[in-house]
């Protein structure tokens, strides 16, 4: 497995993107709209900024009003996000998600929970 990107939560992807880019001469290598957010990747060279804006209601805006903006999530590359889950279990981690779903740029991703994971939210993110 290898580091594959962080995702920060925001209330204006596009300025932070804006901001980013010009701080680190990141390129912008990807936009979306995806389960009612604006997902924006740009590319660090060794891995991504994935920043995540609610466009409705949703785990973003929830997570924008608990915590205010900042890192949500760190995500990991696999091989195998299945295998992934399996050995978290068998390493007595929750999964928040049972199985791996899609997820943005159409990965297959799937989430651990934070409490078992030294308070970090941890996907599994298989290209």
């Amino acid at each position: 497995m290898r580091f594959d990107h962080a995702g920060i939560a925001t209330d204006d992807a596009t300025a932070l993107a804006a901001l980013f880019s010009d701080l680190f001469d990141a390129e912008v290598v990807h936009e979306e709209e995806f389960d009612g957010m604006a997902v924006v990747f740009l590319d660090l060279g060794n891995g991504y900024f994935e920043l995540l804006e609610p466009l409705a209601g949703g785990t973003i805006a929830d997570y924008l009003d608990r915590h205010g903006p900042g890192i949500h999530h760190l995500a990991v590359e696999t091989d195998d996000a299945a295998a992934a889950l399996e050995t978290a279990r068998d390493l007595g981690i929750e999964p928040i998600d049972d199985e791996p779903r899609p997820g943005a740029w159409g990965h297959t991703v799937a989430f651990l929970h934070p409490r078992d994971t030294g308070g970090v939210l941890l996907e599994f993110v298989e290209h």
